[in-house]
Order: C-alpha cells, then sequence, then structure tokens
C-alpha cells in the first residue's frame, strides 16, 4: 500500500488553479436553491418540514432546502441502521478500507467543487475552503489505511496447550452529530471513522451546512457503500437530536460542537434507558480558549503573524483558534503594535473573491460576538476592529483588546469569532499558569527560542495540541492528532493511530488444546 501522505494544499497564486475554483463555483450555482431528501436505507424521503440552507456572506442566496427528520424518521433509519448491521459488521476489512479510498479519489476529483460549495455554505475563504476540502480527503485516506492495521487485532502471549487472540469488532449503531465549522473534513471524518470501523450510522449534520453533508452521502454511494451503513437525517436537536441521543439502541455519539451541547449529551448518554443492554459511548470535541504565549526572547514578528493567522483564519469560527495571547512584560508592547499593525491590513468581504476574512455564520453568532465586543470595551481597551456589518452578509471586522487580565470574561468564554486579547504576565512561570486558567486545553502555542522554556512548556501546558514557534491552528491528520482536555472534550485524538479503536470493543478469544 502507498504510504500516507497528507493532501497538499491548492496554490492559488497559480491562475490555472483560480480559474479551476471559479469553475467550481459555477458548477454549485447550477445547482443551488434544490430541494434535498433525507436518505434512509438509500431511500430518498421528502418532508414537508425543511429548512433552507443560505449563504451567509449573501443572505438573500439559498443554497439548499433540507428536508428535516421526525421522530419517526429517526427510528426508521435506527431500524434500517440495526438491520444493515447485522451484515455490514461482517465485511471484510479490506471492503471497508477500499470505500473509503474510492471516495477520496472521487472528492479529489471534484476537489475546487466541494471548496467552492465550503465557499458558498460556509461562508469559508479560498484557503480556508481548500484546507477543508484537503483535510476530508486526509481523514480518508489515513483512517482507510489505519483500520487495515487494526485487522489482526494486537499481539497477547498464549500458553502450551493453549492459544488466545486479541481482535477488535465494531460496536453497533453510532450517532454523528457534525459541525458547521468543518463542514466537510469533520463531518466526513467522524462518519468516515465510525462507517469503517463495521459500524452503521445515523448522520445528523449541522443545519447549517447540510448541503455539503448530502453531497458526501452521494460520494459514498458511489464508493460502494451499500444502503443502510450511512442514512442522512437533518433535524433539530429538539425533535430528533435528543432522542436519538437516549434512544436504547445507540451504542455510541460522535458529537463536535459547543461545551453546552456536549456536556448535555454526556449526560444524556449516561442514563441507561428500559431496554438499554450497554453503556453508551461518547465521543466528544467541545471547544477551546486557546492561548498564544510569547516569551521574552520570542521572534515578535513570526508570533504576530501567527496570532494574527491563528485569531482571524475563518473568522475565528475554530475551536483551535487564539483568542487569548499571554505577552511577557518586556516584549508586550511591541508585540501589540506588531498584530494591530497586521490586523488593520486584513481585507474583509465576500469570500467568493480571494479575500483574508469572511463572514460569521449566521445572526446568532453576530449578535453572540456583538456582546463580547461590548463586554471586551468594558474590560480592555479596543485597539482596532469592533465594528459588525449584517445587511448583506454577517460580518465582524477583525477586532483586538489590549489591558485585560487573564481571568477577564473575554479571555475566559469561548466566543467563536475573529476576537484575540492581550494579557501581560512578569515572567514564563506566570504565562504558563495564566494559559492554563480556563475551563479548556485545546490547543496552545508558545513562541520562544528558551530551549528550557520549550520543555517546561511541554510538561506543564496542560492543552491537548501544543505547538512551538507557530501558530495554534491547522492540525494536519496524522500529523498532529487533534484533541483537547479538561472541558475541550473527551480527548479523542482525531486523525490519530487510536482513533478508530474508540468506535470498537476488544475481544478476546481462548481455545484450549
Amino acid at each position: 500500500m502507498i504510504p500516507y501522505k497528507h493532501e497538499p494544499f491548492t496554490d492559488f497564486s497559480k491562475e490555472e488553479n483560480r480559474k479551476k475554483l471559479e469553475e467550481g463555483l459555477n458548477t454549485v450555482k447550477g445547482y443551488l436553491g434544490q430541494d434535498y431528501p433525507l436518505i434512509i436505507g438509500g431511500e430518498r424521503v421528502m418532508t414537508d418540514d425543511k429548512k433552507e440552507s443560505y449563504n451567509p456572506a449573501h443572505k438573500e442566496e439559498t443554497i439548499g432546502q433540507l428536508s428535516q427528520a421526525s421522530q419517526e424518521h429517526a427510528q426508521q433509519a435506527m431500524d434500517v441502521a440495526l438491520e444493515t448491521f447485522e451484515t455490514w459488521r461482517k465485511s471484510s476489512f479490506e471492503f471497508r478500507s477500499d470505500v473509503l479510498f474510492k471516495a477520496a479519489a472521487i472528492i479529489r476529483k471534484r476537489k475546487f467543487e466541494f471548496t467552492a460549495l465550503l465557499i458558498k455554505e460556509g461562508g469559508k475563504p479560498w484557503k480556508e475552503a481548500d484546507a477543508d476540502t484537503a483535510e476530508a480527503i486526509d481523514f480518508l485516506e489515513y483512517y482507510g489505511r489505519n483500520h487495515l492495521k487494526l485487522k489482526d487485532g494486537d499481539h497477547v502471549e498464549s500458553r502450551p496447550g493453549e492459544y488466545n487472540q486479541f481482535h477488535y469488532i465494531p460496536l453497533g449503531v453510532g450517532l454523528v452529530i457534525s459541525p458547521w465549522n468543518f463542514a466537510f473534513a469533520i463531518m466526513a471524518g467522524t462518519t468516515a471513522a465510525a462507517a469503517v470501523t463495521g459500524n452503521t450510522v445515523l448522520l445528523k449534520p449541522s443545519s447549517r451546512t447540510s448541503v455539503i453533508a448530502y453531497k458526501f452521502v452521494e460520494v459514498l454511494e458511489e464508493a460502494g457503500l451499500p444502503k443502510g451503513v450511512v442514512n442522512f437525517i437533518p433535524g433539530s436537536s429538539r425533535d430528533i437530536g435528543d432522542y436519538l441521543v437516549e434512544h436504547k439502541d445507540t451504542r455510541f455519539v460522535s458529537f463536535t460542537g459547543s461545551r453546552d451541547v456536549g456536556t448535555s449529551i454526556f449526560e444524556k448518554a449516561a442514563v441507561v434507558q428500559e431496554g438499554q443492554t450497554h453503556l453508551k459511548r461518547v465521543i466528544a470535541e467541545m471547544g477551546g480558549k486557546d492561548t498564544i504565549v510569547v516569551d521574552s526572547d520570542a521572534d515578535l514578528e513570526l508570533a504576530a503573524e501567527a496570532i494574527v493567522t491563528s485569531a482571524f483564519g475563518f473568522s475565528g469560527q475554530k475551536c483551535s483558534a487564539c483568542s487569548r495571547v499571554i505577552a511577557l512584560d518586556d516584549i508586550h508592547d511591541e508585540l501589540l503594535e506588531k498584530v494591530v499593525e497586521k490586523t488593520k491590513k486584513l481585507e474583509v468581504g465576500n469570500p467568493e473573491s480571494d479575500i483574508d476574512v469572511g463572514p460569521v455564520i449566521d445572526d446568532a453568532s453576530l449578535e453572540k460576538i456583538q456582546k463580547y465586543i461590548e463586554i471586551g470595551k468594558e474590560e480592555g481597551k479596543l485597539e482596532v476592529g469592533g465594528e459588525t456589518e449584517n445587511e448583506t452578509g454577517h460580518f465582524v471586522h477583525p477586532t483586538v483588546f489590549s489591558g485585560l487580565k487573564h481571568d477577564d470574561r473575554i479571555m475566559q468564554e469561548e466566543i467563536f469569532g475573529p476576537v484575540v486579547g492581550f494579557a501581560k504576565a512578569k515572567d514564563f512561570d506566570q504565562a504558563i499558569d495564566y494559559a492554563n486558567a480556563t475551563d479548556y486545553g485545546l490547543t496552545g502555542a508558545v513562541i520562544t527560542k528558551n530551549r528550557e522554556h520549550i520543555e517546561q512548556a511541554r510538561r506543564d501546558f496542560h492543552v491537548g495540541n501544543l505547538y512551538f514557534n507557530r501558530g495554534c491552528t491547522a492540525a494536519i491528520v496524522g500529523y498532529q492528532p487533534f484533541g483537547g482536555f479538561k472541558m475541550s472534550g473527551t480527548d479523542s485524538k482525531a486523525g490519530g493511530p487510536d482513533y478508530l479503536t474508540l468506535h470498537m470493543q476488544g475481544k478476546t478469544s481462548s481455545e484450549q488444546f
């Protein structure tokens, strides 16, 4: 087998790639506004209850009308998934991995179309959308390969007259609840991990980006995935989300989203229902409040670039985004000046053009960010940004606050927008203490030339993904397995060597001779 190597990013400085993206946008424009059904057991089911997916950069442009599943549809999908599981679990490891490899090849051929769809439905700038598509391909390729490594289980010892085996078997029916911010990559990765390991899937994507999810299920069908393995059932948490989390036959829940929803799922899944024969497993990634620490001897130009990229990429709508900067006293002012200067140069607008910062996802997000900007004005000093526009699309200008304390609200609560705050530390020990002083523990970065401080941070900075002398976003599948500590989730390392086993259970067999 060809060794795994992550999908390369597209160089949009080349005219040929810009033209290909324009072609992708034209392809997407050709199917805007269509109605999309549920997919249950391979059958298309249109419902009267529809939800619009629209372009957050141009609110009047409809991406699609998505049929919404009721509890009756959810139960129908569960019945199909239970029945399909009995055959799918017996399929070979090779067959299941081959489906992922074929799906990756199909997406690779349609890469510019999917990138264009992410620009339209997700509001992602070109580079961010391209990286999202590349990561989706990476998840399929990486999990397909890792799955084959699990085929023969793991070595255990045998004694004379005895032969022991340890191998992995699937869990059952899994509920996958995917987010809008990585509408392709996370949705595809969590679905693929659950399905390739022999489970059947109920896919409930975010209502904001369900068209992308529908197109992915079409790809899986084209790649040869049997009917009923992945069932597409968009719908509200109120109508079907809680129902399926609590369902006695749900074997596991794979969730990416907010802390509040994640903890609610964790709590609901822990309750054993009448007729339930297992304890449910929850795989959760629930956000972050991520810090970049800048040391006294840091390269300040590198630090400023890392902060701006990490804070304002995709309008800060990443659980890994930098929203806190802890800078040592002696370099704080110079660093702040550089960050403000770079922030002022960022172009905000519709991402159909090659701009730096696009929209936030919807009205609710914009209103939430506005409230935090007002809090920031009370707690600190507004250095740049703070403006919002909500007439044509949902735009928030990149915003920097200084003069904050590490425990101010704007430095503690997840904003999920293009807002970053600065606080000072007297020394490196205090900087690490401040960095750890949040409920979250997802990503962090340290900019320093001091080897002792690097090792100190490696030991004491309590985050799941720690980066040195670079930004705190942009983990690569297979290179930087991703998942956090504390209230950031269950430390389920997506794109890592043990992620697939979270969707399986170990079985020991012992034969006496």
